[in-house]
């Protein structure tokens, strides 16, 4: 039975279908044929066989003339499903046939190793013939970490947390798809967080949790209420505020640890005064930016800049 996550993604590509050539552009670096409308069309396959052949999504690009120039085959894998190297070309066939244009199956696979058996080629029979589909993984799609550009490609970057959401840089990430949400009516980034959230393991979850309790404690409303509303009130209540700081002091500890280790492989001398102005600084985000800094830096005044 498709699941939230699975409709999800569906509906994304239902909704803007014109980011499927776009991303297969920008992302894949295919040469995408000059078109002036993308468009749903039907996903019933039925060949007239015995077993109705049913794709997720099939979107027609024409051009100005009208003329059909690609169809492209979506599908939203979260699984290994061995069927699906027999259903992939029975869809890139049967469209073909039916549309006379050239196909492709775009499978749109956040699991990394999902995308990975995804993305193998599917040999038609003795090397003769084969369908390789182009898949939307990790691998592919960029970590997203500024809110600016997350709210000018808001889809991307709820793919980008999706996708990246447990890595290293996952609670970043996740913070910049959750500011471009902010762009949308309630109803779409409440399916979208759903979408983010459920992909999250329970240590981001509980990283991102910490987050909110924080802003909402410090009267920082930087998240959209039902973002907000994750946390239970019980325990956002019941936990004190002195133990809400230690973990804020926490993680200010360890980006400061991790600034000065990178200072002390650069082989960058601090003074008394600079060391002080690291130690004294309270702003994560200023933290991040002279962690960023660093590279390439020769001096601590750049640095620190």
């Amino acid at each position: 039975m498709p699941t939230l996550e699975h409709n999800a993604l569906v509906e994304m590509f239902r909704e803007h279908p014109e980011l499927a050539p776009r991303w297969l552009a920008t992302l894949f670096h295919v040469e995408v044929p000059p078109h002036a409308s993308v468009a749903v069309v039907e996903s019933s396959l039925d060949q007239l066989l015995p077993v109705e052949f049913r794709a997720d999504l099939v979107l027609e690009l024409r051009a100005a003339s009208g003329a059909l120039v690609l169809a492209i085959v979506i599908e939203v894998q979260r699984d290994v499903d061995p069927d699906k190297r027999f259903s992939w070309p029975t869809y890139v066939t049967v469209v073909r046939a039916r549309k006379r244009c050239g196909t492709i199956v775009l499978v749109v696979a956040p699991d990394a190793g999902v995308a990975a058996w995804a993305a193998e080629n599917i040999d038609l029979g003795l090397g003769r013939g084969n369908v390789e589909p182009l898949v939307l993984g990790p691998a592919v799609v960029p970590e997203i970490t500024e809110p600016a550009d997350a709210e000018n490609e808001t889809e991307l970057a709820v793919l980008s947390a999706v996708a990246h959401g447990n890595g290293p840089s996952g609670l970043t990430v996740v913070q910049a798809a959750l500011a471009g949400l902010g762009r949308l009516d309630q109803a779409h980034a409440m399916v979208y967080f759903q979408l983010i959230w459920n992909g999250l393991r329970e240590p981001m979850r509980q990283a991102l949790e910490v987050l909110v309790m924080e802003r909402q404690i410090e009267g920082e409303a930087t998240f959209p209420p039902f973002v907000q509303k994750l946390v239970d009130r019980g325990k956002l209540e019941g936990m004190r505020e002195g133990e809400l700081k230690g973990m804020r002091e926490g993680r200010l500890e360890g980006k400061r640890d991790t600034l000065l280790r990178l200072l002390a492989r650069a082989g960058i001398v601090l003074t008394e005064n600079e060391s002080a102005r690291i130690q004294a600084c309270t702003d994560i985000a200023t933290l991040d930016r002279w962690i960023d800094n660093v590279l390439g830096a020769k001096t601590a005044t750049e640095v620190l800049s």
